[in-house]
């Protein structure tokens, strides 16, 4: 009995290490109180997961909604477990700047100036924007200058802005104690290799919620996505398959099973 108990824990073992990683934990999403805000954070270890970006269906068209790509990654027989905004879009629901999805450019980078009156500049347009992307040597974020000067090859890359933290420094934009308060969406990369969502469940302003990344998750670099109605979680675990009162999302990040 002995040995063959020993033997079936041994075949346990090995079973377990055949299992595709993703499934061991897929993404730990949890409350975070920051400064006396509500946050979710969505924490993924992007080299052991299928973590993809989403624009458009088999039709052509964009997903818009949470539950349309959810119902398109079933079709595939796969799962949706996560996904959320993936950066700012036009009224048509396409990206504002660089969108590559699957190695493919679809969108180029948007270097052009906000043409606003001074101390209203949309966020896009605020400097540095950036690109969050994903290449052979996991992921990243950096200045949309610097990543088009270095090209590093992605299979996927979004840019979006302001950029929140810069190695390991705060967007010097922010203002503390702005009054100019919302929800907010973002995205860091931090302490090896490890990737970040955060969503805001109350209003927040721009200092506040780069501290979030730096001073309590840890990420040297981080991107704002979006903010107000443009903000939006997929999670079944906890419930949420948000909608955006903008008619939809445009770009999206999801992650496969």
């Amino acid at each position: 009995m002995t040995y063959l108990k020993h033997g079936m824990l041994a075949l346990a073992f090995v079973l377990a290490a055949l299992l595709p990683l993703h499934h061991a934990q897929a993404e730990q999403c949890e409350k975070v109180t920051f400064d006396e805000a509500q946050y979710v954070v969505c924490s993924l270890e992007v080299r052991k997961v299928d973590l993809r970006l989403f624009w458009k269906g088999a039709d052509g068209e964009p997903y818009r909604a949470f539950s349309s790509l959810a119902e398109a990654v079933r079709a595939e027989g796969r799962k949706l477990t996560f996904a959320v905004n993936a950066g700012m879009y036009r009224a048509d629901f396409s990206p504002m700047g660089l969108y590559v999805e699957n190695g493919r450019e679809l969108k180029p980078a948007n270097m052009a100036a906000a043409q606003s009156a001074a101390g209203q500049v949309p966020n896009f347009y605020k400097k540095p924007n950036g690109v969050f992307f994903l290449g052979e040597a996991g992921a990243g974020i950096l200045p949309t200058d610097v990543f088009l000067k270095l090209a590093p090859k992605a299979r996927f890359a979004t840019q979006s802005g302001p950029m929140l933290v810069i190695a390991n420094r705060l967007n010097p934009l922010f203002i503390i104690g702005s009054t100019d308060r919302t929800r907010r969406s973002g995205v860091g990369v931090c302490e090896n290799g490890i990737v970040r969502f955060a969503i805001s469940e109350d209003g927040v302003n721009f200092h506040d919620f780069a501290r979030l990344f730096r001073d309590r998750l840890q990420c040297p670099d981080a991107l704002f996505l979006d903010g107000g109605r443009g903000v939006g979680l997929y999670n079944p675990e906890m419930g949420r398959n948000d909608w955006s009162w903008h008619g939809g999302y445009g770009p999206l990040f999801g992650l496969v099973e």
